[in-house]
């Protein structure tokens, strides 16, 4: 191409570049080249997260049970991020023990994509039921969505309730107010009373402990790991020296020795040996450490009644040569409720059997009055 005669210069006589090209033109060429590179960085940078359309809700996921190899990994602070706009955080732990191993809750932090009517993580709202992974250097676990709402805390909250089991009197002797229960280096449960009462078996006896159970609040229902924390459900607990597998007699309150009374029952024993009957006495006694359970204040005896058939058909009692009948009156440390007595955690009425152990004897009576 031959350059015009004043090619010292970039624009022509006539205004052309190069003498090729109107300046205007290129003007114009430049000016739209602008405007489609701008497009082009809004098109690249659209799909970028910048925040802006970022939101935070809370779930509490139930992992179930792990090993404690796991449990001890799993920890405050722990993140996980499954996509770009999706990231979990730990926020707390909840342990409890279950079948030899350990029930783990954890609430979460979940942040993803705002919709408007909630947060879009992994492609869908957090919805109860759902599953959900947290993936760490250190452990992989899933678990079910089972609470979601505001608050990085599980609600979380001690319950007293009185466990009853039976033990053999070495491990009864060993379950001590103040034991704690430990998981992963949290204390789950901590005895804060017991008392021990005979069962008629010199092998076993029945044990009421209450307990302070590190529990939480779940759909309106109180929980200890997955068991609901309610009168009759199961509740197992262990410690180095003893495992009690016991039912909750009450929630909410303790065995509360103060708010014992004494009450006047008459017991019956029928067709008893004459070496028991010969030791039942007034002034015998149960005592349970410093506590007096009960007293015997009078005993009455007679020989037991044995019928037999005349040779006219009728029916003939006489008195047993050995055997006697016994009613014991006697003093019992009772609780009353609402619902009615209760002796030893176990409801007293007409019918109901009582075990007593007064020292140099153990009994099993028959309940027939009470004033």
């Amino acid at each position: 191409m031959t350059l015009p005669s004043n090619a010292d210069g970039l624009i022509d006589d006539e205004g052309n570049l190069l003498g090729v090209v109107n300046v205007v033109d290129a003007l114009v060429v430049l000016f739209v080249l602008a405007i489609l590179l701008a497009g082009a960085v809004l098109v690249l940078t659209s799909g970028e997260d910048t925040g802006s359309d970022r939101a935070t809700t809370y779930a509490t996921l139930d992992l179930g049970t792990q090993p404690d190899y796991i449990v001890s990994a799993i920890n405050e602070g722990d993140t996980y991020s499954p996509g770009k706009q999706a990231n979990l955080t730990v926020t707390d732990v909840y342990l409890a023990p279950q079948g030899g191993q350990t029930r783990v809750l954890v609430r979460t932090e979940l942040r993803g994509l705002d919709d408007d009517e909630s947060v879009e993580y992994m492609n869908a709202p957090p919805r109860l039921g759902r599953t959900l992974d947290i993936s760490t250097n250190a452990y992989n676990v899933s678990g079910r969505i089972s609470d979601v709402g505001s608050g990085s805390a599980l609600d979380t909250n001690t319950t007293t309730v009185v466990l009853r089991d039976t033990l053999s009197p070495t491990d009864a002797s060993e379950v001590t107010p103040g034991d704690e229960v430990t998981v992963a280096g949290r204390t789950v449960a901590t005895v804060e009373d017991v008392v021990v009462y005979p069962t008629g078996n010199p092998n076993r006896q029945i044990v009421l402990v209450e307990t302070r159970l590190e529990t939480y609040a779940q759909q309106g229902t109180t929980r200890f790991g997955d068991t609901q924390v309610r009168p009759g459900q199961g509740v197992g607990i262990v410690t180095p020296d003893y495992t009690i597998n016991g039912r909750i007699e009450r929630v909410g309150r303790g065995l509360e020795q103060d708010s014992l009374t004494n009450r006047t029952v008459t017991l019956e024993m029928t067709r008893v040996q004459p070496e028991i009957a010969t030791v039942l006495r007034p002034g015998l006694t149960e005592q349970v450490g410093e506590i007096r359970t009960a007293s015997v204040t009078a005993v009455d005896k007679e020989p037991s009644p044995v019928f037999a058939t005349a040779d006219n058909g009728s029916l003939v009692e006489s008195d047993h040569p050995r055997l006697q009948d016994v009613r014991l009156t006697t003093e019992l440390r009772v609780r009353e409720t609402a619902g009615g007595i209760e002796f030893r955690g176990d409801r007293l009425q007409y019918g109901s059997n009582v075990v007593l152990d007064l020292g140099a004897v153990t009994v099993r009576a028959t309940v027939v009055e009470i004033a």
